[in-house]
């Protein structure tokens, strides 16, 4: 058995969690937690991490130089790095509106990197 201990960020109590897992690095129990978000946080956080992803891409032909992007939902953590990989190759032509799809299922994920401002 191995205990992994964590501090819950589903919301702003910030509870002290202790999961539990056994050799096949399965949950077996969750304690600490206040509310039911925070045995599934630390669930999915010990089983399978995921983030937003946040970044800026390049943009030409505007008034900034870059717009600001986000993943349109948690991304797998493992694949962080090689999706910033991918938004950092594109460079995109102003003008460029909030909500615009900027990469398109990035990485075989089902999931979209989208624009969260304006550059014109």
């Amino acid at each position: 058995m191995t205990k992994r201990e964590m501090i819950c960020v589903s919301c702003p109590i910030g509870c002290a969690i202790t999961v539990e897992l056994n050799d096949a690095n399965e949950v077996v129990s969750v304690t600490g937690n206040t509310c039911p978000r925070g045995d599934k946080y630390a669930r999915q956080e010990c089983t399978h991490p995921e983030r937003m992803l946040t970044s800026t891409v390049k943009v030409e032909g505007g008034r900034l130089p870059v717009v600001p992007v986000k993943s349109a939902s948690p991304l797998p953590k493992e694949m962080l790095f090689d999706c910033m990989k991918e938004i950092n190759k594109v460079t995109l032509t102003a003008p460029v509106r909030i909500g615009d799809t900027v990469i398109h299922d990035i990485l075989s994920t089902g999931i979209d990197i989208i624009a969260t401002n304006d550059v014109f």
